[in-house]
């Protein structure tokens, strides 16, 4: 008797595990059955919005269903990642992310989203950035600069996006890795500040290709560093950060692809394969370098990888530094 209980129960863990399974296979196969939301956390314009109307373009030709962009400006992004996190887990709800959704968590104690809540799906790009001043400040490389620096501790001051974003933690980067005292001057979003960096109300910027070179062929900025391993070919004779003298002074924009904590694993590693093959054609290598971009492609584990290697980086820096968003 207890024999036929046991193999009973085992029949039916087994019909439910059965079923679970195909139920998950069933979701991929039927998905998508609608037009999918793509919400994209920072407003119109630059590099950001050129990779997310990329990827939505690319992504809609590759499902055949709608990929329909919804700007949600606001908070450093905290806001879109904010209706991520709590849209439904349905495949039909994903979001464009950069650096903030791992600085956010350190710096506010409520940034209005759970990064437990929220699915890693793909790794999609990422831009280099620039160390560029105005043509007043006299230091015509990264050595000079940091020489000045610490000549005129204070004096100095350097412009971003507003705290919490990558170029406010890349100007608190070389101040802990070059040991000076440069003063941070948020501002509601980098085109204001590249605008006060260009009249002279700041020295100095980190800021991704695309917004700088224009300006830096104008001579209306100067150009002293790259800030990753290797040179970029838009301006070959201008130095990487190691080789002025700052090993570790890297800062990348990266981009990637989220979407609602529980969504189907199956479902996820579809879109992921989708965007690993959107983004290796000839055609996205080609307008993601008219931005300054660079595929990176992932999977989805690497991605949810990076993400803790990012939030570990950005937390130690934010500690070292006492830096507080609230």
């Amino acid at each position: 008797m207890k024999f036929r209980i046991l193999v009973s129960a085992c029949l039916v863990s087994t019909i439910i595990i059965a079923a679970d399974a195909c139920a998950q296979a069933g979701a991929a196969s039927a998905y998508p059955t609608k037009p999918l939301r793509f919400i994209l956390p920072f407003p119109p314009g630059g590099a950001t919005d050129a990779v997310g109307r990329l990827i939505a373009e690319r992504l809609q030709a590759a499902l055949k269903q709608n990929v329909v962009p919804d700007y949600r400006p606001g908070a450093a992004g905290n806001l879109g990642y904010g209706l991520v996190s709590k849209a439904p887990p349905d495949g039909h709800t994903l979001g464009q992310c950069t650096p903030s959704i791992v600085i956010s968590p350190s710096l506010y104690k409520n940034p209005g989203y759970d990064l437990r809540e929220i699915a890693p799906v793909a790794l999609v790009a990422n831009i280099p950035s620039l160390l560029v001043v105005h043509p007043s400040v006299p230091a015509n490389n990264l050595k000079e600069l940091i020489a000045l620096a610490r000549k005129h501790p204070g004096k100095l001051n350097f412009g971003s996006g507003g705290v919490g974003t990558s170029n406010h933690f890349s100007g608190e980067m070389l101040k802990s890795l070059a040991k000076i005292n440069i003063v941070h001057v948020p501002y509601k979003g980098t085109s204001i500040a590249m605008f006060a960096l260009i009249t002279g109300e700041t020295d100095l910027v980190t800021i991704g290709p695309p917004a700088a070179l224009p300006l830096i062929r104008e001579k209306r900025l100067k150009a002293l560093a790259v800030l990753r391993d290797k040179r970029i070919a838009q301006l070959p004779e201008v130095p990487t950060s190691a080789e002025s003298g700052l090993p570790g002074w890297e800062v990348k924009t990266w981009y990637g692809i989220i979407a609602p904590g529980g969504t189907p694993r199956d479902i996820i590693t579809l879109l992921n394969a989708e965007l690993v093959k959107v983004i290796s054609t000839p055609e996205a290598h080609k307008r993601l370098a008219s931005v300054g971009a660079e595929p990176l492609p992932s999977s989805v584990d690497e991605f949810a990888n990076y993400i803790k290697s990012e939030m570990a980086l950005y937390g130690k820096l934010v500690r070292e530094a006492g830096i507080r968003g609230d």
